[in-house]
């Protein structure tokens, strides 16, 4: 094996979450991620969490260890957040998640001092400087290379269905696009950044970058940043398809709906049955239809060109699952995927606080920062359902 899969524990769960550092008055970015991470030192060296540096220097990306339930990861998040937030709040940094910021223009901001950065945007140019967009990325670990692609084409049905859940980014540059999630369409612009290719196999990877490499257009396997992707270093499948997502308990409900829906498709493989992969065209106009009309979108759910509105779909689908919810100990995030079906994703709080602003999209941050700060907490929102 040309590039090795490592071991990791079925099912277990690692998130990353990219957060946005702006002025509490003016609701402009701030470039002070390099001064917090100062700030924060050593602290933090012990901890199961990290706090790390991005692209921009306006973000910080915070991490958790590995959990064998979604609340373990999300706890870790939680208290990550909390150790930014005290060294951010001194000096009145306020913290705020969703894949674009409502009218920062590219121009204004600053590249974080790495050669990997300044490489890729010497080679991206123009949409490389655009890559003002944040996102999670939810990691679930595969005890088996051979499940990799199989688990990964069963999960390009529900890449809509997850990309409308976290759709967050109804504005770019100070102007509504219509899109729930316009971040979706400018991070495909990258290389290699998109949907997956429909491999079979983990040879058939292995091809892929070996390509990949002799032509020079990645160094590793990491620069390949697909909607869905093995993570080979951790033995894992990462989703990267979603915007970032501005509360905890959001976080904790797509996060759920990931670990649920592989361990799901494990157990078909396992029982020796076939997954249900569509055609890529059909994957390619889903994932238009999510971004364009998020949680409204209506979706190919087969390969014969069945299509649902996609609330329904997921509705089905998180109903059929309960039992696999209640086995991983995610059964109260799971049912938060039912919240957000019904009172709607952050894009669509975003456009109604733009509505009742008159388009003041400076009363849009703010509001993401309130919610950031003083939404429900993942306890108190779990609470709310009972035991």
């Amino acid at each position: 094996m040309t590039e090795p899969f490592a071991a990791s524990a079925r099912s277990s769960v690692g998130l990353e979450w990219e957060i946005m550092l702006v002025d509490g008055a003016s609701g402009e970015l701030v470039p002070r991620a390099p001064e917090l991470l100062e700030a924060l030192g050593d602290s933090t060296d012990l901890e199961r969490y990290t706090v790390t540096g991005e692209l921009l220097t306006n973000t910080l990306e915070v991490t958790s260890g590995v959990g064998t339930t979604v609340a373990e990861a999300v706890d870790d998040i939680a208290d990550a957040v909390a150790a930014v937030r005290a060294v951010a709040d001194p000096r009145g940094i306020e913290l705020m998640s969703a894949g674009s910021h409502p009218f920062a223009k590219w121009y204004d901001q600053s590249v974080t001092d790495k050669t990997r950065y300044h490489t890729l945007i010497e080679r991206t140019q123009w949409w490389g400087r655009n890559m003002m967009i944040w996102g999670i990325h939810v990691h679930i670990g595969v005890e088996d290379v051979d499940k990799v692609f199989p688990l990964i084409g069963a999960l390009t049905t529900y890449l809509p269905h997850l990309q409308a859940l976290a759709t967050s980014s109804p504005f770019w540059a100070g102007e509504r696009t219509g899109y729930a999630s316009n971040r979706t369409l400018v991070f495909q612009q990258l290389p290699t950044a998109g949907l997956p290719w429909p491999l079979d196999d983990w040879s058939q990877f292995e091809g892929y970058l070996d390509d990949m490499r002799r032509t020079g257009v990645i160094e590793s396997s990491p620069e390949v940043r697909w909607d869905i992707r093995p993570a080979a270093r951790w033995g894992t499948i990462e989703v990267r398809a979603c915007d970032g997502m501005s509360t905890l308990p959001e976080l904790a409900a797509v996060a759920s709906l990931v670990q649920v829906l592989v361990e799901h498709f494990s157990r078909e493989l396992d029982a020796g049955r076939d997954l249900v992969r569509l055609p890529p065209w059909f994957t390619r106009e889903n994932k238009w239809r999510s971004a364009r009309y998020g949680l409204d979108a209506e979706v190919i759910i087969s390969p014969d060109g069945t299509q649902r509105p996609l609330v329904d779909h997921l509705r089905e689908t998180t109903a059929a699952l309960s039992d696999v919810a209640d086995q991983l100990k995610c059964a109260r995030e799971f049912r938060g995927v039912e919240s957000i079906l019904g009172n709607g994703s952050s894009s669509t709080r975003q456009t109604a606080v733009s509505d009742a602003t008159g388009g003041d999209l400076r009363e849009v941050v703010h509001h993401l920062v309130r919610e950031f700060r003083d939404g429900p907490t993942l306890r108190e929102h779990l609470a709310s359902f009972g035991r």
